[in-house]
């Protein structure tokens, strides 16, 4: 796979997973979060990602929308073929189709109000071309936001 290839799937990866959108009825406490992201591209491991996070009270009051991804594709169609939401768990799929066809489902467990993890799996495919990865997630609430 090109630098270019990995980036782009690293890109995509990163778009599901960390856009800053609101989370579920009793699931997460609002503050300030540490997520750790372990990617795998083409079975190959890539070094771990920290990012921190604040999520208000109104980001915490719905994990749906905050853990659900929004497809923002050019060229290709998108349709969530998959969604199920729990007090515990989310788990959801997206299918595009097109010129770049791809293939996304996250899986979420809401272990308590202070930690989650997940894994999301990423097939995509251009014409010559195939990417597959998969990122697992841990979220950890470590204080109030600054």
């Amino acid at each position: 796979m090109t630098q270019t290839q990995t980036g782009c799937a690293a890109l995509l990866v990163a778009a599901f997973i960390a856009a800053p959108s609101p989370a579920l009825a009793d699931g997460l406490e609002p503050g300030y979060w540490k997520v750790t992201s372990v990617p795998e591209v083409n079975g190959a491991p890539a070094p771990p990602q920290e990012k921190m996070r604040c999520m208000t009270a109104a980001e915490t009051a719905d994990l749906d929308k905050t853990f659900s991804p929004e497809a923002r594709t050019i060229n290709s169609a998108c349709e969530r073929v998959e969604h199920e939401v729990t007090a515990t768990s989310l788990k959801w799929r997206l299918q595009c189709k097109g010129q770049m066809a791809m293939d996304v489902a996250g899986a979420f467990k809401f272990e308590t109000p202070q930690r989650y993890v997940a894994e999301v799996r990423t097939m995509m495919s251009m014409p010559g071309q195939s990417v597959a990865s998969r990122v697992a997630i841990v979220g950890e609430r470590v204080g109030e936001c600054p």
